[in-house]
């Protein structure tokens, strides 16, 4: 094939691939650019509210008056009258013991004061005797001196035997032991024919659980606001970690001391525990209020972004577009954001959504109808 037939063939392809050009790219006019469609959000409205700021911290349930009972005499143990467990009442009964000894010591104390008592009574007859003695000649002031002095120690005498009497009657009381207040005795500790020896064994163990002590301690830097908050008779709210049903309580005591190898106070709140919820060394959920921000603007703590300059979100304005207003927090507490500066009242902020977010993007909030 020459190069005179080729030329018309090239000519051809050649109008061939401009016509093809022209018909599916050069005539086409420009497509209209389309603006991305809005992205949809959650949103909140910042509001003024009042925010206590608590600490959650973890203490102990203490009994609000602990004895371990132990006897006053030594003896034996002839009788145990409580159950286990159960509740008992100031006075109530709660062992015995053998009294046999001590009412020999008692009876043996009151026959030495009958006896004494006689004495006395001979020695004031003398004194009457000696004296009408005197008036015939027969007794010197001398002898009348002396049955006076034999009257001054009989009198002395039976005073030490009332005395010695009186200790018999207490110690033999001392053989029934008793509850010393109202609350929950536990286990028995001694049993009938048990030696005890006074104030040395343990009989048994009574605690008073209503009201309830619960101890925690504080952070030390956290203490010139616990002292103003206890002028104004600060609270607590304890809660079971499995049973969240809030217990309200009121600051008792604050230790004058810091722990140095940890550095926290201790504290003490007084809880009514009605129902008995508590028991002395069980663990409870401690929220102590330390202060309260009044009046300040608050938003969901979903809300709050993290970024190079620090804590952000995003404003919706009014032609539903956002803006990145960086803002200082004050706290955040319990879902809850309070925010120092960089946000008003009023202002509604974006909640969720803000990864597909930037300055500028228009949002459509999730409870909103798109446009048709």
């Amino acid at each position: 094939m020459t190069l005179r037939r080729l030329q018309p063939i090239a000519v051809a392809l050649l109008l061939a691939v401009a016509g093809g050009w022209w018909y599916f790219g050069g005539s086409a006019a420009p497509k209209e650019k389309k603006d991305p469609p809005p992205v949809p959000v959650l949103t909140a409205r910042a509001e003024l509210r009042d925010v206590p700021l608590t600490l959650d911290l973890t203490g102990r349930a203490e009994a609000f008056e602990s004895v371990s009972i132990k006897s006053r005499v030594d003896g034996q143990v002839q009788a145990v009258a409580f159950a286990e467990g159960r509740h008992v009442t100031q006075g109530e009964v709660l062992l015995r013991l053998d009294p046999a000894d001590y009412e020999a010591r008692l009876r043996q104390a009151e026959a030495t004061l009958a006896r004494d008592q006689a004495q006395l009574i001979k020695a004031q007859a003398d004194v009457e005797r000696a004296i009408s003695l005197k008036a015939r000649g027969f007794v010197s002031d001398a002898g009348i001196d002396s049955a006076r002095a034999a009257v001054t120690g009989a009198e002395a005498t039976v005073k030490a035997d009332q005395a010695a009497l009186d200790l018999a009657r207490l110690q033999l009381g001392y053989t029934t032991v008793r509850a010393p207040f109202d609350g929950i005795v536990g286990a028995r500790l001694v049993f009938p024919g048990t030696a005890v020896k006074a104030n040395d064994t343990t009989l048994a163990v009574v605690n008073r659980v209503r009201p309830i002590f619960v101890t925690f301690s504080v952070p030390e830097k956290y203490l010139p606001r616990l002292r103003t908050g206890m002028k104004g008779k600060g609270g607590i709210t304890a809660s079971l970690p499995a049973d969240k049903t809030p217990m309200p309580g009121t600051i008792r005591f604050l230790d004058n001391a810091v722990d140095a190898t940890t550095g926290t106070v201790l504290m003490k709140a007084q809880l009514a525990n009605d129902g008995e919820r508590l028991s002395p060394g069980q663990f409870v959920d401690v929220s102590l209020a330390i202060e309260t921000l009044m009046q300040v603007v608050t938003v969901p703590a979903e809300a709050i972004q993290q970024g190079p300059s620090g804590s952000f979100v995003y404003v919706v304005k009014q032609d539903q577009t956002v803006e990145m207003r960086r803002l200082t927090l004050a706290a955040t507490q319990h879902g809850i954001a309070a925010v120092k500066e960089g946000l008003s009242a009023g202002e509604t902020v974006v909640t969720d959504g803000q990864l597909r977010l930037v300055p500028g993007a228009r949002v459509r909030p999730a409870d909103a109808k798109p446009k048709q």
